[in-house]
């Protein structure tokens, strides 16, 4: 407690905890706001047993906080703004234009991002498009009388731009929360949509019946999210350390050089960042199915990609073997490192500087990214397991924070967070919040 404590007497950092906490606040109250002309009570009689039908609807809806239930004004959330990062990170890695801008430091930094916002105007317009014809075609329960209740044209108009406003007062709230709060503001409110579910998926899991019925299958899932977040935090914060040498240099009267230190590969340099990226495309599908409602091949989308379907599983984990690589490739050049070291007078012992180093250093980083992307894989198509084994008595939903990608991005996010909050104690003359060492966190921020 008196660590915690602690935080509130740095007046920097009470300001930062104040204004990050204040704009998580906008955010949930701003998504109670519905989007005009939809009748809320059919609408919410109708998603209450589509999400529990559609398990997709449900994760997706998990990630933006519960708000696609409700059609917010937030109801695409902050993921719009992921698929174009994806997008703008898999053109670096292919064109020369984008490469360019990558290496320009901080100009091509601000280039970037520009054309990342206005890459998530695009996809934002794309997905409220799919929104505003599948809600249209929604009628409500045990009646033909339609959920929207104006005309189409002026419901697609207002949708539209309501929907696409969100998302983009989402970003500018996330982009508030990085550069003047605490932790990184898009994983920090992806992460406050997820945790505000959970009361809810509880209160649902206790009104059906099954936690009373068979407490003993609960408490074993508690102790299994136990390990679960066990070897994620493992995961996530270990490192290899390869050794460095540098060599003496006498300048003048002086030494210089002469220690022996190492670099920290970290095992998991992406961080949450390939589970965040495969979850976007694998939206797409539904997004996709949402322009045909009531379809043959609507039917066909919601069936294969569902969560629980072994195909969408499949596809989940390879794009993020994948994803681990390629962001493991853009997060961390072996060419600099071995280039700095080579500059500085430091070698590793028994590797000739140069290229041959770079080879070392890519070589060790591949063969620790090759677990290091299993058990992401393995984390995410959790749920889907154990929803399996229990024979569905379990909701898929209550599953979904036992493992894959709601614990995984908890996690990582709340250790960068601590982090920061322990460098901001630690730069103060301040206490940590452990008593031997320092909480590790993400290296690479999103």
């Amino acid at each position: 407690m008196r660590k915690i404590i602690n935080i509130f007497k740095v007046a920097d950092l009470r300001k930062k905890l104040a204004f990050t906490a204040s704009l998580l606040l906008v955010y949930r109250l701003g998504g109670k706001v519905p989007v005009p002309g939809i009748d809320k009570s059919a609408l919410k009689a109708y998603m209450d047993g589509a999400i529990g039908q559609n398990s997709l609807l449900g994760l997706y809806d998990t990630f933006v906080g519960g708000f696609f239930s409700q059609a917010s004004i937030f109801t695409l959330g902050i993921m719009p703004y992921i698929s174009a990062s994806i997008i703008i990170q898999l053109l670096g890695a292919v064109i020369p234009y984008f490469q360019r801008l990558q290496k320009e430091g901080e100009l091509g930094r601000r280039k970037i991002i520009q054309l990342t916002r206005y890459g998530t105007v695009i996809i934002a317009t794309m997905q409220s498009i799919g929104v505003s014809v599948y809600l249209s075609s929604l009628t409500a329960p045990n009646s033909d009388l339609p959920i929207v209740t104006i005309a189409p044209l002026a419901f697609y108009f207002v949708t539209i731009i309501t929907l696409v406003t969100g998302t983009i007062f989402i970003m500018w709230l996330g982009e508030q929360i990085s550069d003047y709060g605490l932790g990184n503001g898009i994983s920090l409110i992806i992460m406050c949509g997820i945790l505000a579910n959970l009361p809810f998926v509880l209160q649902l899991e206790w009104d059906s019946g099954n936690m009373s019925a068979s407490p003993y299958r609960y408490l074993s899932l508690l102790v299994l999210v136990f390990f679960v977040t066990l070897f994620v935090v493992g995961i996530t914060t270990g490192t290899r350390k390869i050794p460095v040498q540098y060599a003496k240099r006498v300048v003048g009267r002086k030494v210089y050089g002469g220690q022996a230190t190492h670099i920290p590969l970290k095992i998991l340099t992406t961080g949450v960042m390939p589970i965040i990226f495969a979850q976007a495309l694998m939206f797409v599908p539904n997004t996709l199915a949402s322009f045909w409602p009531d379809s043959g091949f609507s039917d066909f989308m919601n069936n294969v990609f569902s969560p629980t379907h072994a195909v969408y599983n499949i596809f989940f984990a390879i794009l993020i073997i994948i994803f681990t690589y390629f962001y493991t490739a853009i997060a961390f050049n072996p060419v600099d490192v071995a280039d700095n070291m080579k500059k500085q007078g430091g070698f590793i012992p028994g590797v000739r500087p140069g290229k041959a180093t770079a080879d070392y250093i890519d070589k060790i980083l591949t063969r620790v990214t090759l677990p290091a992307s299993l058990f992401l894989g393995l984390i995410a198509v959790l749920p889907a397991i154990l929803f399996s084994v229990f024979n569905e008595e379990v909701s898929y939903s209550l599953m979904s924070f036992y493992g894959g990608t709601s614990l995984i991005i908890i996690v990582g996010v709340a250790l960068d967070t601590l982090q920061q909050i322990e460098s901001h104690l630690l730069m103060r003359n301040y206490d940590g919040f452990l008593k031997s060492g320092r909480i590790r966190g993400r290296s690479r921020r999103y």
